[in-house]
C-alpha cells in the first residue's frame, strides 16, 4: 500500500473549530494579564514579599553580591527577561490563531504544516512556563528549590495584604500559559494524528493514481496500421493542416503570400512552373468586350512588382533571350553625405 501525508482532518472540522474557541479565550486572557503586569507592575513586590516571610531570596541580594565584588545573576523567575517574553510570545499566539483559521477555513491549512506550528508554539510556552516555574537558590538562608509562593501557597499568606490581588494575578497568568501549552498539545496530537490516512483514504489514492496512470497510457500506446500491434509513441498535437499534408495557415505566412504576389496559400500552385509557360489563348485575348471565360485568363493575377518570395522573380523574359539582351541588375545608389 502506497503511502503519502493526508491533507485532510480526522475526525472532522468540528474538533478544529472547538480548539480555536478555547485559544481564542486563553489568548485574550493572556494579552491582558501579561500586559498588565509588563513591564514591572507587581514582579519586584512579589519577590520582596516572598523574602518577608522567608520564602525566597531578597531583591537587595544583588546589591550586596556588588558591593562584596561577588558574582550574582538574578533568578529566572524574578528576572524582567520573563515578563517581556510573555508579553511577545502572547501577541504573537494571537497573530498566529488568526492566520491559521482563515487557512484552515479556505482549506489551505493541511495537518503537516499545523504539526510545524504548533511545535513551535509548544517549544515558546514550555519557556515561558519554566521559567515561571522556576526556583531560586541564591540565598542560602532562604532557599526556594520550586516553584514560587504565588504558586505553591494561597495568596492570604502575603506579608502585605494589598498584594493578594498581584498575587491572583500572577497565579492566573501561570495557570492560563499551562492551559495554552496544553492547547497546543491537542493541537500537535491531532495534527499528527490527521497525517497518517485512514484506509478509505488509501484506497481514494490509489484509484486516482490508477486513473491517472490510464490517461496517459492512452497517449503512449498506439496500434500500428499494418502489423496491428500495439506500439508506444509519444503524443502527437492536433495542429491543424497537418492532416491532409498542408502547412497550417499563420498570420505570418499569409503576409508573405500576399507581398509575394499570391493571394492565399491555395492559389499557390497556379503559379507554379506549369501554369505559368502556359500561353493565353489568342482567340480570348482579341475579345476584350467578351466576359473572361478562359480559366488561365481568369485566374492569372495582374502584373505587379515581385519580390523574391514569386516564383519565377529571377527568369529572364523570352523576348529579352531572343534579343540577346541580359538581366538588368538594379544597383542602388550610395548614400549621401551631409555637408555641415
Amino acid at each position: 500500500m502506497v503511502f503519502f501525508l493526508s491533507r485532510r482532518w480526522k475526525p472532522n472540522k468540528w474538533p478544529f473549530y472547538g480548539l480555536l474557541a478555547i485559544e481564542l479565550a486563553l489568548t485574550i486572557a493572556l494579552l491582558a494579564l501579561f500586559g498588565i503586569a509588563a513591564p514591572n507592575l507587581y514582579r519586584t513586590k512579589l519577590w520582596q514579599d516572598g523574602a518577608d516571610n522567608g520564602f525566597n531570596s531578597s531583591p537587595a541580594t544583588g546589591l550586596y553580591a556588588a558591593a562584596n565584588y561577588r558574582p550574582y545573576t538574578t533568578p529566572k523567575v524574578w528576572s524582567p527577561f520573563i515578563t517581556n517574553y510573555n508579553v511577545v510570545i502572547a501577541v504573537l499566539s494571537m497573530f498566529v490563531m488568526l492566520v491559521k483559521a482563515i487557512m484552515y477555513m479556505l482549506h489551505v491549512f493541511p495537518p503537516i504544516l499545523s504539526a510545524v506550528v504548533h511545535a513551535i508554539l509548544i517549544a515558546l510556552y514550555t519557556v515561558s512556563v519554566d521559567y515561571q516555574a522556576s526556583s531560586d537558590t541564591t540565598d542560602p538562608d532562604h532557599p526556594q528549590k520550586g516553584a514560587p509562593w504565588y504558586i505553591t501557597k494561597s495568596c492570604s499568606v502575603a506579608h502585605d495584604k494589598s498584594l493578594v490581588g498581584y498575587c491572583e494575578q500572577a497565579k492566573a497568568s501561570f495557570a492560563c500559559t499551562c492551559a495554552m501549552l496544553g492547547i497546543f498539545v491537542v493541537y500537535f496530537g491531532l495534527a499528527v494524528w490527521s497525517c497518517f490516512p485512514s484506509k478509505k483514504q488509501r484506497l481514494e489514492y490509489a484509484e486516482e493514481k490508477r486513473l491517472k496512470a490510464e490517461k496517459w497510457a492512452r497517449f503512449e500506446i498506439v496500434e500500428d496500421p499494418v502489423t496491428g500491434e500495439a506500439i508506444s509513441a509519444p503524443p502527437q498535437p492536433d495542429t491543424p493542416g497537418l492532416q491532409d499534408g498542408l502547412s497550417p495557415m499563420t498570420p505570418r505566412t499569409r503576409a508573405f503570400n500576399i507581398l509575394g504576389g499570391t493571394k492565399d496559400l491555395p492559389l499557390r500552385s497556379h503559379f507554379s512552373t506549369a501554369n505559368s509557360n502556359r500561353t493565353p489563348n489568342p482567340d480570348a485575348t482579341a475579345s476584350a468586350s467578351a466576359p473572361a471565360t478562359s480559366r488561365s485568363f481568369a485566374m492569372r493575377s495582374p502584373q505587379m512588382p515581385t519580390s523574391p518570395t514569386t516564383h519565377g522573380f529571377a527568369e529572364v523574359p523570352a523576348s529579352d533571350v531572343r534579343a540577346g539582351k541580359s538581366p538588368e541588375l538594379y544597383f542602388p545608389p550610395p548614400p549621401r553625405t551631409s555637408k555641415k
